[in-house]
């Protein structure tokens, strides 16, 4: 339900505000280059310095604009349960199709903690619950067995592995059911992602590439190995280039120049360098997106 390409959107602002109008133009574009589904109010989205009401205000916008056309997952994580429950809840209230829960960070649980985390989520929560395991943001590394004792729980469909590590791929799928999800969390390593048996990816370039990352997926997916070559080949520099800064800043510089929204991000985050913005600018060009 959750394979090929997923954009993990960025959420415009204007005037530190939810820019509603470029919000629509970025999700019409997801939808008429090909995107399955996009993620909203996740790292890329700066959920971190969203408002609770600011949170579901995105979650309800997206669902609205995307009128079941392609799926909505709803970042939902916190390292308080308590919060990921209420924020879960009200995504479900919100009519988004699945959540995308990241593992708890800074409070360091054992895997027990873990454990009783997502279970206190898939018990009071009625919808698709996606891990998300990205131990560079939050030290948190949930191990394969913790991933496949997760997956027995009724809601839990799947992972979002921004590990780094493609090894994962394959001794993950040894110990889940083959219905159960794996995502890529890199741009970079998509193709290979999926060649070790992934099923598809929650992407940052998606946001100003969607045909090209979606081609790769259909491709890749398809056992087309050498057309998704062709296009990975074609997206690694700006692969690099959305991630030469902390992200989301790259790519929503990226989606300004193309006439997407403002570039405004909220602090701490800062606006890019112009190191950076003449090297995103260079590969935007080389791809014909300006």
């Amino acid at each position: 339900m959750f394979t090929g390409l997923n954009t993990a959107l960025i959420t415009p602002f204007k005037n530190n505000g939810i820019d509603e109008k470029a919000l629509e133009k970025l999700i019409e574009y997801q939808i008429a280059n090909g995107a399955s589904g996009i993620v909203c109010s996740g790292t890329t989205g700066e959920s971190p310095t969203l408002s609770h009401k600011e949170h579901c205000e995105v979650i309800k916008l997206c669902t609205q604009i995307v009128d079941k056309r392609i799926n909505v997952i709803a970042g939902t994580g916190s390292n308080s349960t308590l919060e990921a429950i209420q924020m879960t809840q009200d995504a479900v209230n919100s009519g988004a199709d699945a959540s995308l829960s990241v593992a708890p960070y800074y409070n360091k649980p054992t895997k027990e903690g873990i454990f009783q985390h997502y279970k206190a989520i898939n018990d009071n929560c009625d919808i698709p619950l996606i891990i998300y395991n990205i131990p560079g943001r939050s030290i948190i590394d949930i191990s394969d067995e913790e991933i496949a004792r997760l997956a027995k729980l009724k809601n839990v469909v799947g992972v979002k592995d921004a590990t780094g590590d493609l090894s994962r791929v394959a001794t993950l799928r040894k110990l889940v059911d083959e219905d159960f999800t794996i995502l890529s969390g890199e741009d970079a390593t998509a193709l290979g992602f999926n060649a070790m048996g992934g099923n598809g990816i929650i992407s940052v370039t998606g946001n100003i590439a969607p045909k090209l990352v979606s081609d790769l997926q259909k491709y890749s997916l398809n056992n087309q190995i050498k057309q998704a070559r062709e296009i990975q080949d074609k997206l690694t520099n700006l692969h690099l280039a959305m991630f030469c800064e902390t992200s989301p800043i790259p790519v929503k510089y990226a989606a300004s120049l193309m006439g997407f929204c403002d570039q405004e991000v909220r602090l701490p985050l800062s606006a890019a360098s112009e190191v950076t913005k003449s090297r995103i600018e260079k590969e935007l060009r080389a791809l014909n997106l300006l």
